[in-house]
């Protein structure tokens, strides 16, 4: 692939990541642009999407209760 071409098709799939970035700001998704470039690549490359988005929100539950755990722990310490 020529420089030029691949050069095209980052500047290309940036400004896609960057709209992409700017609609999940405005519905609250909480991904920021590098969790958000690999959901895309993970859908590029076939995982179903409703798939992926019940993991990440079952791997942020867990990630709440983890630190939700931790905390209280913590205050059992003190």
């Amino acid at each position: 692939m020529p420089p030029n071409e691949r050069a095209e098709k980052q500047a290309a799939a940036q400004q896609a990541v960057d709209i992409l970035h700017e609609i999940a700001t405005i519905l609250n998704c909480h991904l920021d642009r590098r969790t958000l470039s690999i959901c895309i690549s993970m859908i590029e490359n076939g995982v179903n999407p409703e798939a992926l988005a019940n993991v990440i929100k079952e791997l942020r539950k867990q990630g709440q209760e983890a630190q939700l755990e931790a905390a209280a722990a913590s205050a059992r310490r003190r």
